[in-house]
This record gives structure tokens, C-alpha cells and sequence, in this order.
């Protein structure tokens, strides 16, 4: 059987818009289609994710990325 892709929320909520959610969204979508992860992931933006004081956030396999942090979530997904 075919093995699915990973989704990536990421929360385009009020308060993670004005923390620069829309940049990170761009940066995940950009790193997720590089040849290395091409097909593996899927971005979801959501509503908000009630974290508003650590947007703009992600969350791939139950882990929160907190902060806009790129390289935490390139991280997650090198271990996939």
C-alpha cells in the first residue's frame, strides 16, 4: 500500500497573522516542495489553534512548532 502524506497545520488565526503566520506558511510550502520532501507532506492552514501567544505555530505528528521556527520544523520533518 501506498504510504500517505504527513499534513502540516498551520494556524492562520488573527493573532498568528499578525506574528507573521502568511510568511511562515510561504516558508513551509517552499521547503516542502524542495526535491527532498516533495510529495511526502501536506500544508493545512487552519483557524485559529488557541496558542495565540506562541503564533505563529505549526503542528506536524502531534508536535507544536512555536514561534515561526523553521528550523525546528525542519527537524520533524528530516525524522519522518
Amino acid at each position: 500500500m501506498k504510504k500517505r502524506r504527513t499534513f502540516i497545520f498551520a494556524c492562520s488565526g488573527s493573532d498568528c497573522k499578525s506574528n507573521g503566520a502568511k510568511a511562515f506558511a510561504d516558508a513551509i510550502k517552499g521547503t516542502i516542495s524542495e526535491k527532498a520532501f516533495r510529495g511526502k507532506f501536506k500544508l493545512v492552514k487552519t483557524k485559529c489553534m488557541d496558542c495565540c501567544k506562541s503564533g505563529p505555530v505549526a503542528v506536524i505528528k502531534n508536535e507544536l512548532i512555536k514561534k515561526g521556527d523553521l528550523e525546528q520544523l525542519v527537524k520533524e520533518l528530516v525524522l519522518e
